[in-house]
């Protein structure tokens, strides 16, 4: 079954319009909870407007539904960083907790004055058209939710303010909005950071304390701005689990707080506060399904942590670092005793992104059995406070992209150690595109822009393909830079006579030589001398045009479409080989598939 991620912004209708992002391997469904203006919009697939025929598809995502991989229990969790600036606790603090701290209730919640440091966010989004690459959606609005931490800097989420135009915020009790910048943002811990200019906004009031991570059954407030009005809400609950999750912006998996207090569109980016009045974390998604009820999530602390301090570090926000391997669990005695293992511990590596630096130190049949000398169990976890282990990946979240980490691995019986390089993730076919704008060219009406998730998402999976739907899901990338790269559609004209039907084909080669990427593609078209323009697609299509003809026709197809470049402003860069001496670049490459079992079964997953 699919989970449903909701963000939350408020709506200002009467009904609540839910999105609902697909994960890409994830069995369960989660919904990003934020609630949406759409005074003017039209129907989009974007994830913070559906159309009202996408309620329909959801509700048919809901009865498909299953109980959600249990892939995390709970690890040894690190020091949060130094952010002094933003109050998150110093690494001289231990966040492991064996007895609870005394829970003191503020007696008058509604005069705490925490609250005050929690505002409302209004942002107009214009999504782009990623059918019509050339241009932008029609505009449409949402409000979520915001708290000061500090060094006159708002925490969100990131999903609250994508594809953002403009965005202003506006305090408890106040009637004036204020315009707020976007600092940065990170797609993968759905985490963003704003900031006001405007000296009256931070007029009397204190920035938020953040606070360790919790226990479970430890009680939890959650303040912001959901739908059902216009002034703050607070509702309560209890942490009920604390473990390695999926989260639905990102597609990616990191340490999660689930909470019982009622998350609803318009609390996305609000604050969750112990008995103390301290943060320990961000509102950002509920699990929907009919077998759960009041399953909600929040980014803990040390996720947030993570962000800030990579901005400080690096004045931008540079990802979450990945092992780049395929792992297996090793809970049967059998299995271990066939690979010389000959303690109950470690995983097996199945499978290494040829991107990633893995790949130069890990070979297939190896066996982790120890991260930065922490025991890695059969079952793919490591310690994590008292009684409580977590999925072996926390500790891989925990560094930053660069960072070096020493495996203990088992290679044929033989024990060694190395060192991998720790880097962000190479996806073949994105979920997000960088700049917000997708990259497209056009020659003699044939429209070629890359795969990505949102195209997939608005271009709707039957009208994709099974064999390219299937290559997007399930192959790695071979180089980094490389891109699935499509003709989305022909714009039809007399130079292109016979190929007005062919549609969201991918394209291999131009003039027999294969294609990297969009800008590969581009070079290749801008530097061709050959009478003729051969594209070779999948499933042995052909189109060929006369190069002449194709360079006469297109002012006149721009002019009749209405369109203002045959090229996004990207590709008018000079083309700049950046794969040059890189052998898996320059070969003739096939695909790479993933297994089915990437993420969400409880024998293999991605660390």
């Amino acid at each position: 079954m699919a989970i449903a991620l909701w963000s939350c912004t408020t709506t200002s209708l009467s009904s609540a319009l839910w999105s609902t992002v697909k994960l890409r391997y994830s069995q369960v469904s989660y919904r990003p909870i934020v609630s949406l203006h759409h005074k003017h919009a039209r129907a989009t697939s974007n994830p913070h407007s559906p159309s009202p025929s996408s309620s329909k598809s959801n509700t048919q995502q809901k009865k498909k539904k299953q109980s959600k991989d249990e892939r995390g229990n709970a690890v040894k969790p690190q020091p949060a960083s130094s952010y002094k600036g933003f109050g998150i606790p110093r690494k001289d603090k231990d966040p492991v907790f064996d007895s609870k701290d005394q829970q003191v209730e503020p007696s008058n919640i509604q005069n705490a004055a925490f609250l005050n440091a929690v505002v409302k966010v209004y942002c107009t989004h214009t999504a782009p058209d990623y059918s019509l690459p050339w241009q932008k959606q029609r505009q449409f609005t949402s409000t979520g939710s915001a708290f000061m931490i500090g060094d006159r800097k708002l925490l969100t989420n990131a999903h609250c303010v994508e594809h953002n135009t403009q965005v202003k915020v506006k305090r408890r009790g106040d009637d004036k909005k204020y315009v707020a910048k976007v600092l940065a943002r990170g797609v993968d811990c759905d985490i963003a950071l704003l900031s006001v200019e405007s000296d009256e906004f931070w007029r009397e009031v204190e920035p938020l304390r953040f606070g360790r991570l919790p226990h479970l059954q430890d009680s939890v407030t959650v303040v912001g701005y959901p739908l059902g009005g216009d002034t703050i809400s607070v509702t309560k609950g209890v942490v009920s689990r604390i473990e390695v999750t999926s989260y639905a912006h990102g597609s990616s998996d990191l340490l999660g707080i689930q909470i019982d207090a009622a998350i609803n569109p318009g609390n996305s980016g609000g604050p969750a506060f112990n008995a103390q009045g301290e943060c320990i974390g961000v509102a950002f998604q509920v699990l929907r399904s009919e077998d759960a009820e009041n399953i909600g999530y929040v980014i803990p602390t040390t996720v947030v942590s993570h962000f800030l301090s990579d901005y400080e570090k690096n004045g931008r926000y540079t990802g979450f670092a990945c092992l780049g391997v395929l792992i297996q669990k090793l809970e049967n005695p059998v299995l271990r005793t066939y690979l010389k293992v000959k303690s109950n511990e470690g995983v097996l590596v199945r499978r290494v992104e040829p991107t990633s630096d893995a790949n130069n130190v890990l070979k297939e049949g190896d066996v982790i059995v120890r991260f930065d000398d922490v025991r890695v169990g059969c079952e793919g976890t490591v310690p994590f406070r008292s009684n409580e282990r977590i999925a072996f990946h926390y500790l891989i979240s925990q560094k930053f992209p660069g960072d070096t980490a020493e495996l203990g691995i088992i290679r044929a019986g033989t024990s060694m150690k190395v060192k991998v390089v720790l880097n962000p993730r190479v996806h073949l076919v994105p979920y997000h595109i960088d700049g917000g704008q997708p990259s497209y060219l056009i020659i003699a009406g044939l429209v070629f822009t890359p795969l990505s998730e949102p195209l997939i998402e608005e271009e709707c999976e039957d009208t994709i393909g099974l064999k390219l739907l299937a290559k997007a899901r399930y192959s790695l990338a071979k180089f980094e830079g490389e891109q699935i790269v499509i003709l989305s559609q022909v714009l039809a004209n007399e130079v292109n006579i016979g190929y007005e039907d062919m549609n969201n084909l991918q394209v291999l080669k131009f003039n027999g030589t294969r294609i990297k990427n969009i800008q590969h593609l581009a070079h290749l078209v801008d530097s061709c001398k050959d009478r003729y323009l051969c594209f070779e697609f999948e499933d042995s299509y052909v189109a060929v045009l006369e190069r002449k003809a194709a360079a006469t026709a297109s002012s006149c197809i721009l002019t009749d479409y209405g369109i203002p470049s045959e090229r996004s402003p990207d590709l008018l860069k000079p083309y700049v080989n950046s794969l040059e001496g890189d052998p898996s670049a320059e070969k003739e490459f096939g695909d790479i598939p993933v297994s089915n079992y990437e993420i969400g079964v409880d024998g293999l997953f991605w660390a």
